[in-house]
């Protein structure tokens, strides 16, 4: 059996005890503070040390925690480099180090939802796990018609730990926010309680990807594994062979390969809208996996999609790029009123509105735009800093419902572009993907 449920006073523990301490911190940094330091030097001290915890917490912790920091961790390129590194790091111990299953735990759900001859379909698995991840671990095996595949089986107790991690984060939410000024934690932490449960559940998994296997099925881009067999706590894919993910890109990649597999990896998530009626809404890099043998972009798991009641992104959200782009300030105005961007009874300058979107818009301006790091921290930081008319727009808008895991999966894609430094025809790739745009 799984450690996870025994573990979740001690979890639970350590999550509570993370505004304990960031209020010690700044009752520390506010000593200094009456001592004579700089209130900028203070408070960049104590986020630093908040910071620091908390993501040694999260780097220990599976379930809630790990789905958080993970998505978090897309948003690393807006933030300084010294804030993220004690994340990066211990995400990355933990997803090397995770302690596996016991084999027979691993055959005894395999029992329950392959059913008990799974052993003659699943010819052949291996002995240990070739990955770990939030909620379970993947095998490599062999299929009986001779495919390798991969099988991802849910560790026993996922859910419990995983549903309980996500209260106590709700709770504790406003004692961690300083450490990401700007981005408002209540929001995600609650939009992932809301995915959790599709999550947990293999079998929507399998539709999902079903789907968008079909659709990028023989594309000279894209590589997406088919489903194989499936069922609520086990995944069987064809195995998508590949020397590392997209992180090794960013860490390690030339400028071409940036620039190559950053193109891939915006067009893949605008255009499996139009291609699925679905968008993969979970832009980490270990989900993408490049080919360098043919150049094309693999895409792992689909546990996170967003599905469009369209069927295509939104229209209106291409108009809106597309107005803003243009300048023209009262009819965006207008166009975000009727999407409920800015409520009716919230007034607002309008060129106060089109200043505070332009930088934005900038790469959907030219006709290739290069992201990079320090792109994306001074649009983080303009809406932070009090004294930039930016920071005072920003608390008048409003983010539609609708529109939650679209924001999140373009702001997630965004911060990828900017942490490969990838530059690309972004404009075109808007004007071939997105309703609207190119009207």
């Amino acid at each position: 059996m799984s450690d996870l449920p025994r573990k979740g006073l001690a979890r639970g523990a350590r999550l509570a005890a993370l505004p304990l301490g960031y209020a010690g911190r700044t009752a520390m940094g506010l000593g200094k503070r009456l001592g004579g330091a700089p209130a900028e030097t203070v408070l960049s001290e104590v986020q630093q040390r908040t910071a620091e915890q908390l993501f040694r917490t999260l780097g220990e912790l599976k379930g809630g925690a790990m789905k958080f920091g993970q998505a978090l961790s897309v948003l690393e390129a807006a933030l300084p480099d010294e804030l993220v590194a004690p994340y990066r790091e211990n995400l990355t111990k933990l997803q090397d180090d995770a302690p596996p299953m016991p084999t027979q735990t691993v055959r005894d759900q395999l029992a329950v939802d392959l059913g008990p001859a799974w052993k003659e379909q699943l010819v052949w698995l291996d002995g240990g796990p070739t990955a770990a991840a939030s909620i379970g671990q993947v095998h490599k095996g062999r299929w009986v018609d001779g495919r390798e595949v991969a099988v991802k089986v849910q560790y026993p107790g996922a859910g419990e730990a995983l549903m309980s991690d996500l209260r106590q984060l709700a709770r504790v939410a406003r004692g961690i926010a300083p450490v990401f000024p700007g981005i408002d934690i209540k929001p995600l932490v609650a939009e992932l309680q809301a995915r959790a449960a599709d999550e947990l559940d293999y079998s929507l998994e399998a539709e999902a990807q079903s789907s968008f296997a079909e659709a990028f099925r023989d594309d000279p881009d894209f590589v997406v594994p088919d489903v194989v067999a499936s069922g609520e706590k086990v995944l069987v894919t064809e195995w998508l062979e590949s020397p590392h993910s997209l992180a090794h890109v960013i860490r390690e990649g030339t400028t071409e390969e940036r620039n190559h597999y950053g193109e891939l990896l915006a067009r893949f998530l605008f255009s499996g809208p139009a291609r699925t009626g679905m968008m993969h809404a979970d832009p980490h890099p270990g989900n993408f996996r490049p080919i360098p043998a043919t150049g094309q972009l693999g895409v792992l798991d689909f546990g996170a999609v967003a599905r469009l009641p369209e069927r295509q992104m939104p229209s209106a959200m291409g108009s809106l790029i597309r107005i803003a782009r243009d300048a023209d300030s009262d009819q965006l105005v207008a166009g975000l009123r009727d999407e409920g961007f800015i409520k009716d009874n919230v007034t607002v300058d309008p060129q106060l509105v089109l200043d505070y979107l332009a930088p934005f818009i900038e790469p959907a301006r030219e006709e290739t735009f290069r992201f990079s790091r320090e792109w994306m921290r001074a649009q983080f930081e303009r809406v932070n800093n009090p004294r930039d008319p930016a920071f005072t727009m920003a608390t008048k808008f409003n983010l539609p419902t609708n529109y939650l895991l679209i924001h999140r999966t373009w702001l997630g894609g965004l911060g990828l572009l900017s942490q490969l430094e990838a530059e690309a025809p972004f404009r075109a790739i808007l004007e071939e993907n997105l309703p609207g745009f190119a009207a």
